[in-house]
């Protein structure tokens, strides 16, 4: 089931208060958020899957146009989401890095929706979660671009669920930073940031060295919002290069409810595919009786699955998730 941002806040609220963190997979093909999905069915989770601008104008979705690639990636969501052997998993859609000139243009769209015409049926489908690339924002363009889109969903009455961030991979957030940041969004349009993206010493991408995860930081920045706010905002990595498994679980002990995963997967897939076509070489020359079963994308994609989502499904597990989906169902049906 593809979440609408209320019900986003719920899974947030959810995770925040039985100790665990989501997945969020950074998916840059159909084949990937499939693969991500199924590997939170086969331990019932609740999962993000989180597009980029590059995805978004990637040749999988949009094949240049990030308004065509939105609006192909809701699409595909809400399809699985809506499927027989996805609809009891919990799903959110968040964009991620969305930055440049279409920043205002694009979120605006996820915030607003766009409209599905369906054979039978449709509607309007709209991201569940809101972000955008703040780390070559000055403070102030980042409090301001939140309030622009929280008074956007307040005008055309539809919700919207926000993620707020520092410049995620320089050092550490100071508290006062988080209450100015969150603070000030808090301050003109109350109740619409429910994650906050501070530098905890994490880095993104395939890098190593730097600081280590401060707990206590991360702790003090779960107290200080919630004196803030009156709610539980829940703390996201956004790198998690070079920390362990125990570190991992020890950010989910401190309040952290999402960790973005990209770069180590996407290794993954890509050593995989070359692996793949190394074994079917012979294949798929000319003459061979294999060649067609060995050229075609679903020979290499269930190659790739065959690995990728045992991964995926190990980090859901490590981060607490798994099992996690049908007491969420529970909570969603009685409030329903």
């Amino acid at each position: 089931m593809l979440l609408d941002p209320l019900q986003a806040r719920q899974l947030l609220t959810h995770a925040m208060r039985n100790r665990y963190a989501i997945l969020a997979v950074n998916a840059d093909s159909p084949a990937a958020i499939v693969d991500t999905i199924e590997a939170a069915r086969r331990c019932d989770a609740p999962v993000i899957v989180e597009a980029s601008l590059w995805q978004l104008e990637g040749h999988s979705f949009g094949a240049g146009d990030a308004r065509l690639g939105l609006t192909r990636y809701l699409a595909d969501l809400a399809v699985l989401g809506d499927s027989k052997a996805f609809r009891d998993i919990p799903v959110i859609f968040h964009t991620d890095h969305i930055k440049g000139p279409l920043t205002r243009e694009l979120l605006a769209t996820a915030i607003r929706g766009v409209e599905l015409r369906l054979t039978e049926g449709g509607g309007i489908v709209t991201a569940s979660t809101i972000s955008l690339d703040a780390s070559e924002l000055p403070h102030d363009e980042n409090i301001g671009m939140l309030r622009w889109l929280a008074g956007l969903a307040e005008r055309s009455g539809s919700p919207a669920t926000f993620e707020m961030e520092d410049a995620v991979d320089h050092g550490f957030t100071p508290i006062e930073r988080a209450k100015l940041f969150v603070g000030s969004v808090e301050e003109t349009h109350p109740g619409y940031v429910w994650m906050w993206a501070p530098a905890l010493g994490t880095q993104h991408g395939l890098t190593q060295g730097g600081e280590s995860f401060d707990g206590d930081l991360a702790l003090a920045h779960v107290d200080a919002l919630r004196e803030l706010t009156g709610r539980d905002i829940g703390l996201v990595l956004h790198g998690t290069s070079g920390m362990d498994d125990g570190e991992l679980q020890r950010a989910v002990q401190a309040g952290v409810i999402k960790t973005n995963w990209s770069s180590e997967l996407l290794n993954l897939r890509s050593e995989t595919a070359s692996r793949y076509y190394h074994e079917v070489f012979d294949s798929i020359t000319p003459g061979s009786k294999e060649w067609k079963p060995a050229a075609m994308d679903t020979g290499l994609q269930a190659f790739i699955s065959a690995e990728a989502v045992p991964a995926i499904e190990r980090r859901i597990r490590l981060l607490g998730g798994a099992g996690q989906a049908a007491p969420f169902r529970d909570e969603l049906t009685k409030i329903a």
